[in-house]
């Protein structure tokens, strides 16, 4: 399976080239230069292996939630080279992302990952990590107040994100004993959204560029308050 992925949704920019169990990864925590950036980390990755667009089986994105401009950026990015080349698009969430990159480095397999999502509020999901190695959804990604988050079942979870630093003494005292420890420094990363897209896709949720839509949850939340 050949499937390229990208992530521009935190301040690390990245792109990830999937081929048959192996990955290439190209990544840079520079905030603010996403779009000038992960174009050529694409062009790279297939100049280096050989292939075009029109080779690959799939494209993979992380849909959000995270910064609205990097969503917004991955999301165009992607749709024109899902158009261009006649592929599927594999969304992916970036908390599930980030999740998978705790299990890869960290081994971790009960994570709560969040994102500063400003305005005293997180973006907050539930993850497991499943005999196949990839994150499994316990708490569908949601936007909370750090001191109304939902407590996770049982204990021996760990936080990861960036709203673990805004909000580590609300989160702390929130989670109590569920949360063992937390990284507030690990950024999302195209590697293991070019993992979840793999298993999306074998699972069947490849949709049409027209589909592969961005995931904000504000403006959701938003919506569904209105009378």
């Amino acid at each position: 399976m050949k499937i390229l992925a990208i992530e521009t949704a935190t301040d690390a920019c990245s792109a990830a080239l999937y081929l048959d169990g192996e990955l290439t990864l190209r990544y840079q925590v520079q905030p603010r230069r996403h779009t000038e950036l992960i174009l050529p980390m694409m062009d790279q990755l297939l100049a280096e292996s050989g292939l075009g667009l029109g080779q690959l089986d799939a494209l993979g994105f992380g849909r959000g939630p995270g910064s609205f401009t990097g969503v917004r950026i991955a999301t165009g990015v992607i749709q024109g080279a899902a158009f261009g080349a006649d592929l599927p698009v594999v969304p992916v969430s970036t908390l599930a992302a980030l999740a998978q990159r705790c299990f890869r480095e960290q081994g971790q397999r009960r994570i709560l990952p969040a994102y500063d999502a400003r305005m005293n509020e997180i973006y907050l999901g539930g993850y497991l990590i499943g005999d196949d190695g990839l994150a499994n959804t316990v708490q569908q990604d949601m936007i909370t107040a750090p001191g109304e988050a939902p407590l996770p079942v049982g204990d021996g979870w760990v936080g990861v994100g960036s709203g673990w630093k805004t909000y580590a003494d609300t989160l702390s005292a929130r989670f109590g004993s569920s949360v063992s420890s937390f990284d507030d420094e690990l950024l999302c990363n195209a590697w293991d959204v070019a993992l979840l897209a793999v298993g999306g896709f074998e699972a069947g949720h490849g949709v049409p560029a027209e589909q592969a839509l961005p995931v904000y949850l504000r403006d959701r939340v938003a919506w569904k308050r209105k009378p």
